[in-house]
């Protein structure tokens, strides 16, 4: 009797393991990835006709035309996907993530002619911010994942992009007297938190590869002045917006607008030179950041859509964020090891939200600023929004580095 209770015993605990996930962070955002690969058709679609076309040549103009895949289409988020996939092939050896990032941007400017045509006869199309170059959302992280990827692929093409989107960020965008980065739109001479990761990691990427200290000189003054505008002292949080019209800052201490800040400044602290003398109090203002955010976060070790209000939902992309934020910190010895544990907690968070097939639960979808904080409670997180994916891989990523470096200590 006793062999057969525990047989039975064995057999429960088995399949309760095959049916649970690993939460290991490679297992993790090799699914993830993965998932993203295999739902990605590189392919076009009519949406009047539903005809499916593999390249836009010798296809007649229409503006019906859309990307099948929304990983195939010219939006930030897949900048940030890009970036994330280029460093998973560095961590794991394994070319296929990095290759996907460039057929991703291959896809696009492999058919821009077929669009650009539209958008000069003023038909909509869903890839016109690659043409209008317009706001930051257009071309900022998509020019920083696109540095990224020309690293290797060396296209002509692209780095006249890169200049052309770096001379829009640095001459052409919106400014207060300060110089300071704002948007025209819909309110003008709004400051974003967003607009740091916008504008930030393609100015640290240009002042790498050029050597143009203008590039640093920008990203830094960006930083510190949205810390002057954004920061709250009496919560250690940053506030989504600042309205320069009427000199007040928002109401929403936003959880991904805070997650933004912070990748942008673990990219520009990264591509600085050691030596550089801002380097220092870059690390510093991170550091407060982390410490500020470490305040808020959960048992579960996620953190709130918005951020001191206990009663929001609890969301991924902005703790995959937080997780990022800190394990780089701490795998490149700018802060403390001590800290790592916030990032641990961080990564068991987004690991839970990750089901077997690599999808993402609790991702808010895109958010604009709301003088309302009910605004950010009821904001939707369809499965697997395309906002979380990017962070997520980047998180996992450096929690591997983390670990491994951890088991070669001892």
């Amino acid at each position: 009797m006793k062999k057969t209770s525990l047989s039975i015993l064995l057999t429960i605990c088995a399949l309760f393991s095959q049916a649970q996930p690993s939460s290991q962070p490679e297992d993790v955002i090799r699914r993830v990835a993965n998932n993203v690969i295999d739902n990605t058709s590189f392919q076009f679609k009519n949406i009047k006709t539903g005809v499916k076309y593999p390249s836009t040549k010798g296809l007649e103009s229409t503006p019906d035309l859309r990307a099948e895949s929304p990983y195939n289409k010219w939006y930030y988020p897949m900048g940030v996907l890009a970036i994330s996939m280029v460093q998973l092939s560095n961590l794991t050896g394994e070319a296929k993530y990095a290759e996907y990032a460039a057929r991703n941007y291959d896809f696009v400017f492999s058919n821009s002619a077929y669009f650009e045509k539209l958008y000069k006869e003023k038909q909509r199309t869903e890839w016109a911010p690659l043409f209008a170059m317009n706001e930051l959302d257009a071309c900022g992280a998509m020019a920083a994942g696109l540095a990224d990827v020309n690293m290797t692929e060396k296209r002509a093409d692209y780095t006249a992009y890169l200049k052309r989107a770096t001379d829009y960020v640095s001459a052409k965008q919106l400014r207060l007297a300060d110089k300071t980065l704002v948007r025209p739109s819909s309110r003008k001479m709004t400051l974003w938190a967003d607009d740091l990761y916008m504008s930030v990691p393609l100015l640290a990427r240009m002042g790498k590869i050029t050597g143009d200290k203008k590039y640093f000189d920008d990203a830094i003054m960006q930083v510190d002045n949205f810390n002057s505008y954004l920061y709250d002292n009496a919560t250690g949080l940053y506030i989504h917006c600042y309205y320069a019209d009427v000199n007040q800052q928002g109401v929403a201490r936003w959880g991904r607008c805070n997650g933004w800040l912070a990748l942008a400044q673990t990219d520009l602290i990264a591509a600085l030179p050691a030596d550089h003398p801002k380097r220092k109090h870059l690390i510093d203002l991170l550091l407060r950041q982390i410490v500020g955010f470490a305040r808020y976060q959960d048992v579960s070790g996620l953190w709130n859509q918005v951020l001191d209000k206990k009663d929001s939902y609890l969301e991924t992309s902005a703790t995959a964020m937080f997780t990022y934020a800190v394990a780089k910190a701490v795998n490149e010895g700018w802060i403390p090891k001590s800290y790592i544990s916030i990032a641990k907690e961080g990564w068991k968070g987004v690991a839970s939200k990750v089901d077997q097939q690599g999808g993402i639960f609790d991702i808010c979808i895109g958010t604009g600023i709301s003088d309302a904080v009910s605004f950010y409670y009821k904001r939707p997180v369809p499965y697997n929004d395309v906002h979380g994916i990017g962070p997520v891989i980047m998180a996992g990523a450096e929690m591997v580095k983390y670990n491994k470096a951890s088991s070669l200590a001892k």
